[in-house]
């Protein structure tokens, strides 16, 4: 069964933890399509699937092992959301099974992330009749990098609205120290790709053309790329 890969930085979320009056904390996450592009990227959007039991507490992910011809199942427990409760409680166990197979697990390292409010526009607001602070600005995780235990030693965020670095830790000398170095495609991902052309009749050595590679030459990251332009172009593979 093959290893799932670390996140790259245009898959990481920065979510507002808490505000106060000289700055914010942020924390990282990732979301479900993540999860799903990933498994199907890995594996193979025929070779996982996932189930929900307790009314969507629980889900149960399992992935197709060749080995020993059969299921191999990993769940977890979600909690609600503060909108739209029964999708936000199966979106969050299925992120949380996702964790068990290892996807994702390397947020765990994270460190705290504070962001001065220099950096950021923090509003005076008034909460429940009390005086408090608010934060609308967004941030985005615009390089990372792991180290050889797969722990984050190395981040950088900015602010959506200005692209100013707003964090950072250590120091990324140039662009080809930032993130992952790139690996070779997967036969799951040439596989899934070969599929969805299929299925919508496109030419798969012209696909690769347009892009400036082919089958032979293209790396897991411009699998994954053209994998992401699909999803958002047919929303179904």
């Amino acid at each position: 069964m093959e290893k799932f890969r670390l996140l790259r930085e245009n898959e990481i979320e920065c979510r507002v933890a808490t505000v106060k009056g000289n700055g914010l904390s942020l924390l990282l996450y990732k979301d479900a399509r993540c999860d799903m592009n990933i498994l199907d990227e890995t594996v193979g959007p025929e070779n996982w699937q996932r189930s929900h039991s307790r009314d969507n507490a629980n889900c149960t992910v399992s992935i197709w092992d060749d080995n020993k011809n059969m299921w191999i199942s990993k769940e977890d427990t979600g909690t609600e959301s503060n909108s739209e409760k029964e999708k936000g409680l199966a979106s969050d166990s299925f992120k949380r099974a996702c964790f068990n197979w290892g996807i994702g697990r390397e947020l765990y390292t994270a460190p705290f992330i504070w962001i001065d409010s220099k950096y950021c526009d923090i509003k005076e607001i008034t909460k429940n009749g009390k005086q408090a602070h608010a934060c609308y600005d967004r941030f985005y995780v615009s390089k990372i990098g792991y180290d050889d235990k797969n722990a984050i030693n190395m981040l950088q965020i900015k602010n959506s609205k200005t692209h100013k670095v707003v964090y950072e830790l250590g120091k990324f000398e140039s662009q080809d120290d930032a993130g992952i170095s790139e690996n070779p495609a997967t036969v799951a991902q040439k596989k899934t790709i070969r599929a969805i052309c299929e299925k919508h009749k496109i030419e798969v050595e012209m696909l690769y053309a347009s892009n400036g590679i082919t089958e032979e030459t293209v790396t897991d990251k411009q699998a994954a790329q053209i994998m992401q332009g699909f999803k958002k172009k047919y929303g179904d593979n």
